[in-house]
């Protein structure tokens, strides 16, 4: 059982740390997983456009 809950929280870290680097399919899994399992609390990015990214660190610089 101890192995089973932490394979499952290891596998949902791996989850949120490819959320973070913007994979919709890592997202979409994150917002079931939370669903699924009310214990689980994965913060998750808020998306910015590209164009207010580039207008902040211009790459001219």
């Amino acid at each position: 059982r101890r192995l089973t809950s932490m394979l499952h929280w290891d596998v949902n870290n791996g989850i949120a740390r490819r959320a973070w680097a913007r994979n919709d399919g890592a997202l979409s899994t994150a917002r079931r997983a939370m669903q699924q399992e009310p214990r689980l609390r994965v913060t998750l990015p808020n998306m910015a456009e590209d164009s207010l990214l580039e207008s902040l660190f211009p790459e001219d610089e």
